[in-house]
């Protein structure tokens, strides 16, 4: 395999960068947060993350904020890296422009921000100046070739530059793989929270937390 080529997304790699945030939200288990919360055909689950994507609001999901990984001109692998007080604040404001882009009933919309409730039970409370690593994820046919542990070398090189002293990362407790990547690139545990609500949901007792000095 060649070496692979670093470069930041474009809104010409839409369809890639919704299939990495899906299959992160996703990790270790059949079904994400996506899934869950929309409860709909794999094909409307991925127009909607799609519009997460390609949304005006720059939210943790947003194209501008993703590095990929290409082999042999081919994307292979995908992270976003970003301060945590300006991608995870404006999540809300980005799926209400997504969600009224559709149109839904108020029940159903009810009925939707339910389901997805589980993931607000096992937030994290951090620091909004560290930089911050999420939505990681490699095609199948391309794991184990280290592109994950490039990619987090990018993202830490350019948050060092940027005059960041920390970085974090999430990630489900129960992804093993993932958290072997991390400890890999000098990630260590700092915090994680669990509760049976998450569980029942999706299958994961909640979130572990990894952080490091830049």
């Amino acid at each position: 395999m060649s070496e692979p080529a670093i470069r930041p997304a474009t809104a010409g790699d839409a369809k890639f960068v919704t299939w990495t945030i899906q299959a992160a939200m996703r990790s270790h288990l059949k079904k994400g947060w996506f899934d869950i919360m929309l409860a709909r055909p794999e094909a409307e689950c991925l127009e909607f993350v799609q519009r997460l994507v390609l949304a005006e609001t720059p939210s943790w999901w947003h194209h501008s904020l993703f590095l990929i990984a290409e082999v042999d001109g081919k994307p292979a692998s995908a992270l976003c890296r970003f301060r945590a007080g300006d991608g995870y604040p404006l999540s809300e404001k980005a799926m209400t422009e997504v969600v009224a882009s559709y149109q839904w009933s108020e029940a159903e919309l009810k009925t939707m921000w339910q389901r997805g409730a589980y993931a607000f039970t096992c937030i994290l409370p951090g620091d909004d100046n560290r930089w911050t690593i999420e939505n990681v994820a490699t095609l199948p046919e391309y794991r184990g070739r280290g592109l994950v542990g490039t990619l987090i070398g990018h993202a830490l090189a350019e948050g060092r530059r940027r005059g960041f002293s920390e970085a974090q990362i999430t990630f489900l407790i129960g992804n093993e793989p993932a958290e072997r990547a991390y400890a890999k690139a000098g990630f260590t545990f700092e915090a994680e929270k669990r509760h049976p609500a998450h569980e029942a949901a999706c299958g994961s007792p909640g979130l572990r937390r990894f952080m490091r000095k830049l």
